[in-house]
């Protein structure tokens, strides 16, 4: 780990010293910062300081949170943003222009998919999908390319990604690579150390972990945050607030801890569906199944056979509720069949071949026990 300690659960535990002996962060809560002299005002506009000016820009709070979680991703800097789309935006913009083509990989989350699809396009970005297999084993599809937009897994598919061999590619190729790591987390995947240049996380699933918060956050290098900083964070306005920030190192606390409880509730779920005659397949990379993937997060999605009633089956959960997002303390199931009526021509999920009968789980912190004999007793009744 590119960071002072040696494991991510002392770094995001160790107490801060601030003021008064504080051991969190404290709220700055402001829009702006005043200078004591002319000088210091005069430097800071000139960039020969880095004192907090705007907070839209920058905030000592807000700081905290991206210094945390760059040395937890082994990358130079990071920087906060509002959402995970914002993030996502802010950073595709600042690295590709009209004439660019991203490489996309298939099943990528629905809104970077309508981002690419109904904003990039109509301007001149041309974006192609390729499975992740492509990726892996066809050196050549990255030539010419601006960026490589990656997900591993990717999402609702859930399928892992060689992100050395991806990255190796991309090396030779030229070409930029930017990943969306919020299934995995740095607890189990850092992909700045096996090669990709770019990380991105929708923090408001398991970074916050408390689903009270929307954030997201981008982690590289000093150079790439750098850019990202001078062009589409102060421009396009997506800025990180002071109270989020603070809610967010409050969920990096105990991040470790509720990733190794979804785990440990996500092998039960796919070590017992696996066995069932009418599921089809299981999607829930595990441990050491691709190379840097250390373990399995909570979400993951099932196909079954047509005897499945879906509505049935959601609708007989009791500590399962249904919903969008995932990642937080609360279990949640969404089926494919919800998301698949959404119109054409901006729905990925119908563009790529997802089942309608696949059902999407996130496994939240309650005993994995009681989520089984809730989902099995529902999975029961839904094929009487």
């Amino acid at each position: 780990m590119s960071n002072d300690f040696t494991t991510l659960e002392t770094l995001f535990a160790a107490a801060h010293t601030g003021p008064g002996g504080s051991v969190t962060p404290p709220i700055v809560q402001t829009s702006l910062f005043t200078f004591g002299s002319y000088a210091e005002f005069e430097n800071r506009m000139a960039g020969l300081s880095d004192d907090p000016l705007y907070t839209r820009v920058q905030n000592p709070t807000v700081s905290a949170f991206e210094d945390m979680m760059a040395k937890a991703e082994g990358g130079e800097a990071a920087v906060g943003f509002a959402s995970g789309m914002g993030a996502i935006s802010a950073t595709v913009l600042a690295f590709v222009k009209p004439g660019d083509r991203i490489a996309c990989v298939e099943h990528v989350y629905p809104d970077a998919y309508r981002l690419f699809e109904r904003m990039l396009r109509p301007f001149g970005v041309d974006i192609t999908y390729h499975p992740v297999a492509e990726f892996e084993d066809n050196p050549d599809l990255l030539r010419g390319a601006a960026l490589a937009y990656l997900e591993s897994p990717t999402s609702v598919m859930l399928q892992a990604m060689n992100l050395p061999k991806v990255a190796s590619h991309a090396r030779k190729a030229g070409v930029l690579t930017m990943i969306d790591n919020s299934w995995a987390t740095p607890v189990f995947q850092r992909p700045i150390e096996l090669g990709i240049d770019i990380v991105v996380h929708s923090a408001s699933k398991y970074i916050g972990g408390h689903s009270d918060t929307v954030a997201g956050v981008v982690i590289a290098s000093k150079a790439n945050i750098g850019h990202i900083r001078d062009l589409t964070l102060p421009l396009l306005g997506a800025k990180l607030a002071p109270f989020e920030a603070f809610l967010l190192l409050r969920g990096l606390r105990t991040l470790p801890i509720r990733m190794r409880q979804h785990q440990a509730a996500a092998n039960l779920f796919v070590d017992r569906l696996s066995a069932l005659p009418q599921v089809r397949r299981v999607n829930s990379p595990g441990a050491n199944s691709v190379p840097g993937l250390g373990g399995r997060s909570g979400l993951l999605s099932i196909e079954f056979d047509e005897t499945v009633d879906i509505r049935k089956l959601a609708e007989g959960l009791s500590l399962f509720r249904l919903g969008v997002s995932w990642g937080g303390f609360e279990s949640l199931i969404l089926p494919a069949g919800i998301s698949l009526a959404q119109s054409m021509p901006f729905n990925s999920m119908q563009r790529f071949g997802v089942p309608r009968t696949l059902v999407r789980l996130s496994l939240g912190l309650e005993n994995e026990q009681d989520l089984w004999a809730d989902f099995q007793t529902a999975l029961e009744k839904s094929a009487a």
